[in-house]
């Protein structure tokens, strides 16, 4: 009797964001990329992020950076460092994730603090506080353009673009008009932002499935 051929894997279930195919190859890198970002991060570190994970290293797709952003924001503790131990961890377990915070702090802590000296030396100088003022508007720029740049990759969340442009303009309102905090805007927002994705993954998921029993059922004799 002829063997039946191997059967091949099946795909998955729910729709997820394609791995990047490039990933740091030492923890020594991963430390010197967290430093060189956390250098660059004045007055918010998203551009910064955004450029240096996606764009240039792309150790991360735009998906994956989402994603991932998202978790961050949400958890306790500034969203650069959760990013951190997160990546790290990924591909070195805790020492990757020690490495990813040692990179962010060490070099930074030093320069921070010598800043911090200098601040206090020059802070009445009218100059010092205009600069300070026309970078604050440089960094709200910068996020502003980030954040259109990802715009992009909401084609492939599975609530849809025109939802999720819908829900990333509810939240503004919530944060910028209405004042509202980060746990409220999460319930308020994030929670019926939830039940319409895992309704639409099922509905997907369910599609999926039938078409391949439509396809099996033709190719069957």
């Amino acid at each position: 009797m002829p063997s039946l051929p191997p059967a091949q894997p099946s795909a998955p279930d729910t729709p997820t964001a394609t791995a990047s195919p490039f990933q740091p190859q030492s923890k020594w890198q991963l430390f010197l990329a967290f430093s060189s970002l956390a250098m660059q991060g004045f007055g918010g570190v998203l551009t910064v992020v955004q450029r240096e994970m996606v764009e240039k290293k792309k150790w991360m797709t735009p998906a994956e950076f989402i994603e991932d952003w998202t978790v961050a924001q949400i958890l306790p503790g500034p969203n650069v460092v959760n990013l951190a131990l997160m990546l790290g961890d990924r591909y070195f377990g805790w020492r990757g994730s020690l490495a990813a915070l040692a990179g962010l702090f060490a070099v930074p802590l030093v320069l921070v603090l010598s800043l911090t000296l200098a601040y206090e030396q020059f802070l009445h100088v009218e100059a010092v506080r205009g600069a300070l003022k026309g970078m604050g508007a440089v960094a709200a720029g910068l996020i502003m353009a980030t954040g259109v740049k990802l715009i992009g990759s909401l084609r492939l969340n599975p609530m849809g673009m025109t939802v999720s442009v819908l829900f990333m303009l509810v939240t503004f309102g919530c944060v910028a008009l209405l004042h509202w905090s980060l746990v409220w805007t999460l319930l308020g927002v994030g929670s019926p932002a939830y039940a319409w994705a895992w309704l639409r993954i099922r509905r997907l998921d369910a599609q999926r499935r039938a078409a391949a029993q439509a396809g099996n059922g033709e190719g069957a004799p």
